[in-house]
C-alpha cells in the first residue's frame, strides 16, 4: 500500500456479492426520473418545425454531458476506492469477501 492508502485506509472490507452497476437505483433513474428527458427527445424529433441540425446538436450535447458525468463518477469511484478502501473497487478488481 502507498503512504496515502496506509494513512486513510479504515480497515473495512467490501460488501458480499456484486455491488456493481445495475441495482434498484439504476432502474429507478432510467425508468422514472429520466422520463422528462425521453419526452423532450421524442418531441425534438416528432414535433414541428423540424430542424435536423438543431436536433443532432441537442443530442450531441446530451450525450457529451452524460459521458462526462459518468466518466467523472467512474474516476472518482476508483480514486475513493484506492484512497479509503485500500484497493480498486469491484468492477475493476475481484468481488467482495
Amino acid at each position: 500500500m502507498s503512504l496515502a492508502s496506509t494513512l486513510l485506509y479504515h480497515g473495512y472490507d467490501g460488501t458480499g456479492g456484486f455491488t456493481g452497476f445495475v441495482n434498484e437505483g439504476t432502474w429507478v433513474i432510467f425508468a422514472l426520473i429520466l422520463v422528462p428527458i425521453y419526452v423532450m427527445l421524442i418531441a425534438w424529433f416528432v414535433g414541428k418545425p423540424r430542424n435536423v441540425k438543431s436536433q443532432v446538436l441537442g443530442v450531441t450535447y446530451l450525450v457529451g454531458i452524460t459521458t462526462m458525468m459518468w466518466g467523472g463518477m467512474f474516476v472518482l469511484t476508483m480514486l475513493i476506492g484506492v484512497l479509503f478502501y485500500g484497493g480498486m473497487p469491484e468492477p475493476i478488481s475481484a468481488p467482495g469477501p
